[in-house]
Parts: structure tokens; C-alpha cells; sequence
């Protein structure tokens, strides 16, 4: 069984027509709640101010509890300053972390929200107040949890692991904020692909960054993030994979420009997953964009990444198992 955090509960207020799709959560929710996958919703903690600051500059941590945030810096991020989108933002972070921990003990997990990748050491944006991968990449590697899991590691047999991260970005939009946080951090590894000429229109570098031409299908899409990750495999070891796996490249998306199909986004995870469980690791999935004008389209789609999530898990917990057991 695998754990789903969830945070729809923490209903951030927004101007009638605002075209943030808030609803979803709670649709997506309710489909893992009835599905027949052994999935564990679960309602993650805020992350703490400590917790945020292995990201953020603490002086932009409290200006946005406090309110001191201009008109401008909220048109930026795209939600006005409220308590409650303060307490949102601090669990959508939270149910990252949390996620992470519960792939170290069952091999997989999934927040159905998170990937807030725009937001920066000390500024948010595009829907995003704080980086949730930026945080949790650095919680784990600070964590009691991580620090367990190496030892089992090692007593195992599988060799020493640094507490590597890396971050896979398939959201349709780049993944700047997380790029800037770790820059010239040799212990993450960031990899986004998305599309080339969409927000945000100034980038930053990752450590990998394939920028695609709006209207790439599944044959090209699947072809480059196939080279991708032989290059990542040659390039970095990592501990921990942070999967985003945005749905805002599907074709039907109204922001995303590209023109994934169905089928597409099943090949695209089994691709990641068939990576990650060649090099036994756990995987944190985070559900990022989904923009699309249709929201049962979406949450089926989504509920069908995390029982994928869900059986990665399954197997992932029987190899290791056995490793374990030798």
C-alpha cells in the first residue's frame, strides 16, 4: 500500500472566474478515495518555517505569513495574499515532505497537488508560493527517515548511497524556481523538459533543461525524454527520484501546447518508472499542472499516474525485500 496526501481541505478563497482550477483536488480525491488501489489518503502537516528555509530567504517566509506582500508580488504568484492561502501553501510543501518520507518505507507516494516549481529562493510565481521539491529535497537530506534508509541500504548490500536527488520536471512549464533554489548544488540534480515557448518566458538553467516546440506529439516527446535519461543514468546517482508529473502537456491542456495523447502520458511514466526501478528507487510523485477545460478528463488521467504510482510501489517493496533479506 502507498500513501496520497492530500490538502483540498485548505480551500484557498479566489475571485469569482479566477482561472486556477482549485476543484480538482477534490475530484481527484474523491476518485483515489473509491478506487479499488490499495492507496492511503492521508492529510500531511504543514511545513514548518524551519522546513522552508532550507529553500527560502527567511525574510520572504515572513513577509508571506504576515501579509507584507505588494499587489504586484501577488499578481506575480497569482493568488491574493489571504491566511488561508498562507496555511494552503504551507501544507502543499508539507504533503511533498511527507510524501517523501513514505517513498523511503514504501518505495512510492504521490501529493495529489504540489509541484510548485516557479517559486524562488525569494519570490513566488505562477501559482507557486513555495517550492515544494526545493524543500522536501532538502528535508530529506537532513532527515532521520533518509538517514534509516541508507543504513538499510548499506547493510543490505546495495552499497553507501549519498542522499542524492534527482528531480524529474515533465511539466509542461520549466521548472525555474527549483532551478535557481539549487544551482551549483552538486547533490541535486534538476531536469526539466518542457515546452520552449511556454511561462516562464525568461528561464533559468537546470541541469538538464530540453526545451520543446509547441505541438510535440508522443513520438518526438517520448524520443527525447529517452535520451534524457540515458544522459542523467551516465551523469548522476541518485537516491531518490521527485517525479512531476504534470498532465499539462496532454493535448487537451489550454496552457500547455503540446500534444500528448492519453497514451502518451501512460508511455512517458512507464519510461520513468522503468528507469527508477532499474536502480531500485523510491519514487515521490507530485501531480502539478492540469489546465484542462474538462476536469473529469484530467482526474482520470491522474488517478490512472498514481495507481501506476501504486504498483511501482508494490514492486519496488518486494525487490528490495528480497535484496534485504540475502
Amino acid at each position: 500500500m502507498i500513501e496520497a496526501f492530500y490538502t483540498d481541505e485548505f480551500v484557498l478563497p479566489l475571485p469569482s472566474g479566477h482561472r486556477f482550477p482549485m476543484e480538482k483536488y477534490r475530484i481527484l480525491r474523491d476518485k483515489v478515495y473509491s478506487s479499488v488501489c490499495s492507496i492511503r489518503l492521508v492529510v500531511p502537516d504543514a511545513a514548518t518555517p524551519g522546513q522552508l528555509a532550507l529553500a527560502h530567504c527567511p525574510h520572504y517566509i515572513e513577509r508571506i505569513e504576515t501579509g507584507n506582500v505588494s499587489r504586484d508580488e501577488q499578481r506575480d504568484i497569482g493568488f491574493p495574499w489571504s491566511e488561508r492561502m498562507v496555511e494552503r501553501s504551507r501544507r502543499s510543501v508539507g504533503a511533498t515532505v511527507a510524501a517523501v518520507r513514505s517513498a523511503l518505507q514504501h518505495g512510492a507516494s504521490v501529493n495529489l497537488a504540489g509541484g510548485t516549481h516557479h517559486a524562488k529562493r525569494g519570490k513566488g510565481g505562477g501559482f507557486c508560493v513555495f517550492n515544494d521539491l526545493a524543500v522536501a529535497a532538502r528535508v530529506y537530506q537532513t532527515d532521520g527517515v533518509s538517514r534509516l534508509y541508507k543504513s538499510k541500504q548499506s547493510q543490505s548490500g546495495m552499497g553507501s548511497r549519498t542522499r542524492n536527488v534527482l528531480v524529474i520536471d515533465l511539466d509542461v512549464h520549466q521548472g525555474d524556481g527549483t532551478a535557481e533554489i539549487l544551482n551549483n548544488d552538486d547533490s541535486v540534480f534538476t531536469f526539466s523538459m518542457h515546452g520552449e515557448k511556454n511561462y516562464p518566458f525568461q528561464k533559468e538553467t537546470s541541469d538538464l533543461d530540453i526545451e520543446l516546440p509547441d505541438g510535440t506529439g508522443d513520438d518526438e516527446y517520448l524520443a527525447q525524454l529517452e535520451t534524457a535519461l540515458g544522459l542523467i543514468g551516465e551523469r548522476f546517482m541518485p537516491s531518490l527520484i521527485l517525479y512531476v508529473a504534470g498532465l499539462d502537456v496532454h493535448q487537451a491542456d489550454r496552457l500547455g501546447k503540446l500534444a500528448l495523447s492519453d497514451e502518451g502520458i501512460l508511455l512517458r511514466d512507464q519510461m520513468v518508472l522503468k528507469w527508477a526501478r532499474q536502480r531500485q528507487l523510491p519514487v515521490a510523485a507530485v501531480m502539478a499542472g492540469g489546465y484542462f477545460p474538462d476536469l473529469e478528463h484530467l482526474t482520470d488521467l491522474q488517478l490512472d499516474v498514481i495507481k501506476r504510482m501504486a504498483e511501482y510501489g508494490e514492486h519496488h517493496q518486494e525487490a528490495v525485500n528480497t535484496t534485504w533479506d540475502r
